[in-house]
């Protein structure tokens, strides 16, 4: 299952770091982070509940970049 989340992200350099970020994060298929758009599109393992697996990535991503934001 695929969901686009609204992103707050200051520069391509750290939009980059919350892709990482995202990606590593147990439940996650694959991130992607659009800076253009503000937008975060992730691809969840089998079986995996998005709101629980989106709770982890934004503390992931705030451990990368205290000043971004995800909107879940």
């Amino acid at each position: 299952m695929k969901k686009t989340y609204k992103i707050d992200v200051d520069c391509a350099n750290c939009a980059n770091k919350m892709e990482a970020a995202a990606s590593s994060t147990a439940g996650v298929k694959s991130a992607t982070v659009n800076f253009m758009t503000l937008k975060m599109i992730v691809e969840f393992e089998e079986g995996q509940d998005p709101k629980t697996v989106m709770q982890e990535v934004r503390k992931n991503c705030k451990k990368v970049e205290d000043d971004c934001e995800v909107f879940i």
